[in-house]
């Protein structure tokens, strides 16, 4: 007998091939940027030529920020655009990749790798941790612990990176102790978004906060008086986040039994060799104060942070002499992140420069500026609830920054201090676990107890609130004592 076998057809081969997505959200985006084209009002009228573009390019690039992929590729398209649109010279593009902020930040990183390679930030939280004897003092100690990285490790990315092996020993020593471990595992992420706050390079956001404000007012916020105004506010929001992790993660009979961290065990679970410190551990010491100490007396010698930055980032990598290669420091240089900055800031100011945030401001406002303070609350609740929309701390920099200045002046504020407190408030971005790098790395952890998200949004609808009034105070009571008035006629 014949026999026929019948083949079975494969369901992966006679399935209809899938259609990309791709096409019809670019066709929508392209639909909505042709009809804001055509809404807005022509040359003739208060908006420029240049700014109508403008507004349609950065509409454009938010637009993809929201669904897009990749951050940096749609930043460069925008400021090609802009070149072919002849709103921005080729040379200003150019110019933005090799200016100061760009060499101040591969110089921090080059830095941060040197310090890193010692295992000194980490033989730092091992000095602090051992030294708690309740969980409350074990919280504030590593609170502390971690605003000092900002002065080492200039990303909140690498920071996190730092602190996860310290997080991971702290864990097997409170192996019996699981609520103690979901509280640290929540609060290692949250200070270390807050307390970035404390240095011009904590966050990529604040350089080009500084070079969109430079670029529109004349003067932007030194590195030394970023310091004066952010540290306060940097360590208070992170050592009032640590109670509230507290508060909302443990029992009150939990934070009263007492704790003992075993220093040698927890040196050897963090990969730190014991004993005092190294020589080479003293010269990254070193080398980081001095820099430090430049950076913090810029009015006194006059040299710039970049240049102080390549200076520190040439001796901690001296070859024989240094801490790490130079080859190897470069390679943790984040260099999607650095040109998506400079995009960023360049779209920032564009925005700025041809009229389109200030025409964008008077629509807003018209005749009707309201009282100073109010728009300053809504400037703050806003940044604070923007990395709902937008995740990029940068990205949101660059969006809200060009806009707060015009608002700012037409209302009577202090546009530096406007987008000062707009970029502190805009680091608060604790509400999902996507929300920010740090706050996701620490989510997904396996080998140790970690927070839930119900975790996460109890503590940012407490923190969020507060967070807003704290900036809010600071802005009205301690940051004009420090030289940053909130009026504009307070600088006459």
């Amino acid at each position: 007998m014949l026999k026929i076998a019948a083949h079975r057809a494969d369901p992966a081969a006679t399935a209809a091939p899938r259609v990309p997505r791709w096409p019809f959200g670019l066709a929508a985006a392209a639909v909505a940027l042709a009809a804001l084209y055509l809404f807005l009002p022509d040359a003739g009228s208060a908006l420029p030529a240049a700014g109508r573009s403008t507004l349609v390019v950065f509409a454009g690039a938010t637009l993809f920020w929201l669904f897009g992929r990749n951050d940096t590729y749609v930043g460069f398209a925008a400021l090609l655009a802009l070149v072919f649109l002849r709103v921005l010279d080729a040379d200003q593009v150019f110019a933005a990749l090799g200016g100061e902020t760009v060499w101040l930040l591969i110089s921090a990183f080059v830095l941060a790798a040197g310090i890193s390679a010692t295992g000194l930030p980490a033989r730092a939280a091992i000095a602090l941790c051992t030294r708690a004897s309740r969980v409350r003092t074990l919280f504030h100690l590593l609170t502390a612990w971690l605003v000092l990285t900002a002065f080492a490790i200039p990303a909140t990315s690498g920071r996190a990176a730092l602190a996860l092996p310290v997080f991971l020993a702290l864990a097997r020593a409170f192996t019996g102790r699981p609520a103690v471990v979901r509280a640290l595992a929540l609060l290692i992420p949250t200070v270390i978004l807050l307390s970035a706050a404390a240095t011009l390079t904590g966050a990529g956001a604040h350089l080009i906060t500084v070079e969109i404000l430079a670029g529109a007012t004349g003067s932007g916020i030194s590195f030394g008086q970023w310091l004066l105004l952010g540290v306060p506010i940097a360590v208070l929001s992170s050592h009032l986040a640590a109670e509230l992790v507290l508060l909302l993660m443990t029992r009150r009979a939990e934070r009263k039994q007492p704790v003992v961290v075993d220093a040698r065990r927890l040196a050897e679970e963090s990969g730190v060799p014991p004993g005092p410190l190294n020589v080479v551990q003293l010269r990254a010491l070193a080398v980081l104060a001095l820099v430090v100490g430049l950076w913090c007396t810029e009015a006194w010698h006059g040299l710039s942070p970049a240049l102080v930055a390549l200076a520190g980032a040439v001796l901690i990598t001296v070859p024989k002499a240094g801490t790490v290669a130079l080859d190897t420091a470069l390679s943790t240089v984040p260099w999607s992140l650095l040109l998506f900055m400079v995009a960023t800031t360049a779209l920032g100011s564009a925005l700025s420069l041809s009229g389109a945030a200030g025409w964008l401001a008077g629509v807003t406002l018209g005749q009707h500026t309201g009282d100073a303070f109010v728009v300053l609350a809504v400037v703050v609740g806003v940044s604070a609830a923007a990395h709902l929309v937008l995740q990029s701390r940068s990205a949101r920099s660059s969006v809200l920054v060009p806009l707060i200045l015009p608002v700012a002046a037409v209302s009577g504020l202090n546009p530096a201090a406007a987008a000062f407190a707009s970029t502190v408030a805009a680091g608060f971005c604790h509400t999902l676990p996507a929300s920010a790098k740090p706050v996701a790395l620490f989510s997904g952890i396996d080998d140790a107890p970690t927070y839930r998200r119900s975790d996460l949004l109890r503590l940012s609808v407490v923190l969020g609130p507060l967070l807003v009034l704290l900036v809010l105070l600071f802005a009205t009571a301690v940051w004009p004592r420090f030289g940053l008035p909130l009026y504009l006629q307070e600088k006459k």
